[in-house]
């Protein structure tokens, strides 16, 4: 009866054993539906000195472009989102349009299968920014405002006014305001008087003849 015993308590341990050995050699399993960040590059902190053209972000499951929320901003809370991101498996890749030297943070939002919300951010430091584009030159400039018109000079002093009339139009001293035309007709009538009184007298000096 003891015999029978100990063989049942050492198969139970031999399977107990082998249990234990089969579950330490199995990874462990992740939390069931719950998404999180396993990593990103650059990573959380870095300081980069030439700006990547994309910003990779790694997630323990595969997010859904649906319901996930990708936001990167930089100095002076400048959007710095250079496009759409793109989803490959559990990876996420943000394209990165850089500023000028600073700090820039991509923070993203998502949803895990069981509903639950998963959110967070990594922060880096750009120490080389982008040198700002050399303003236009002022006649090319289509917004720069049109400089003011020269002013004009101002017109020559005209002398006085000669508002008296021509020479030729105007009366000598003395003369009448007829002119010259007047003269002849008032001498043509004096002529004219002298020949009618001589008439008449030579008509009275026949009469008495």
């Amino acid at each position: 009866m003891g015999g029978r015993v100990s063989r049942v308590a050492r198969t139970w341990t031999a399977v107990f054993g082998v249990a234990l050995g089969v579950s330490l050699l199995l990874p462990p399993a992740p939390a069931a539906a719950h998404n999180s960040l396993t990593g990103s590059d650059p990573r959380d902190g870095a300081r980069v000195a030439a700006a990547p053209a994309r910003i990779e972000l790694r997630f323990l499951a595969k997010p859904d472009p649906a319901t996930t929320k990708i936001t990167l901003t930089g100095p002076d809370n400048v959007a710095a989102l250079g496009g759409t991101p793109s989803f490959s498996g559990s990876r996420v890749s943000v394209p990165f349009k850089p500023g000028r030297a600073g700090l820039y943070i991509v923070g993203y939002q998502l949803a895990s299968s069981d509903g639950h919300p998963v959110s967070g951010q990594i922060r880096f430091t750009l120490t080389t920014g982008t040198p700002a584009e050399p303003p236009a030159s002022a006649g090319t400039d289509p917004t720069a405002p049109a400089s003011p018109p020269a002013a004009s000079s101002p017109p020559a002093a005209a002398g006085p006014v000669d508002t008296s009339p021509p020479v030729a139009a105007r009366p000598a001293a003395g003369e009448s305001g007829d002119g010259p035309a007047g003269w002849l007709w008032a001498l043509g009538g004096l002529v004219l008087l002298g020949a009618l009184v001589a008439g008449v007298l030579l008509r009275r000096r026949s009469a008495r003849g």
